[in-house]
């Protein structure tokens, strides 16, 4: 009889920190930065654990590697918003199983209240060709904040030209409160798009993506 194929690793959950919320437990190792502590429930058929942190300002990302516990720390910067996921592995196995991926702001000192996080781009996906309807494309974003009570505000920003719609955007649809909207494009164009959020007070803005339209 063949062997048996190695058993999958199972997909980890996250525990803290807690998803789309302000991180106040870090320790405090400079006035910049916290020593922040990862915790996770462990997965069926895993060895180890990859642990990957993403600075959402930068981009920017910070992995741990072959945790063999379900717990890990790391130093960020303060007053950031992070992603994070944990990977599932076995060494007898292929097979790698990721986390969902959570976000959390790292509580800076005396902040009253955080920026949006930067919002999720859905639609036009990035590298996308988009077939207009009615000449216009749809837009979809997700977006999350850590302080309770805040009431989002979107503005989509959309250009010809990549560093344009950072600077003097062609197309700008202001103050949306659903995280969706219609707009009027040219045929067979690229462009470029960023969702800029706020909360009123603070904002933060998307990455930008890049599409094509037919």
């Amino acid at each position: 009889d063949p062997p048996p194929p190695p058993p999958t690793p199972a997909k980890a959950t996250l525990v803290a920190p807690a998803n789309n919320k302000t991180c106040e437990t870090g320790t405090s190792v400079s006035d910049t930065q916290s020593t922040v502590t990862f915790n996770w429930n462990a997965s069926a058929n895993t060895n180890t654990y990859d642990v990957s942190i993403t600075n959402l300002n930068t981009s920017t990302a910070t992995n741990k590697n072959g945790v063999s516990s379900t717990s890990t720390t790391a130093t960020l910067d303060k007053g950031v918003p992070y992603s994070w996921k944990v990977t599932s592995k076995n060494t007898s196995s292929t097979t790698t199983t990721p986390s969902d991926t959570w976000k959390f702001y790292l509580a800076g000192d005396g902040v009253v209240n955080y920026a949006p996080f930067p919002a999720d781009l859905t639609a036009p996906a990035s590298g996308s060709t988009v077939t207009l309807s009615d000449g216009k494309a749809t837009f979809t974003w997700e977006g999350t904040d850590p302080d309770s009570g805040d009431t989002l505000s979107y503005t989509l920003q959309v250009d010809k030209d990549e560093d344009d719609v950072k600077t003097d955007p062609s197309i700008v649809v202001s103050d949306l409160s659903a995280q969706t909207t219609d707009v009027e494009l040219d045929a067979d164009t690229e462009y470029y798009w960023r969702v800029k959020t706020s909360d009123g007070t603070n904002a933060s803005y998307s990455i930008i993506y890049s599409f094509k339209t037919q």
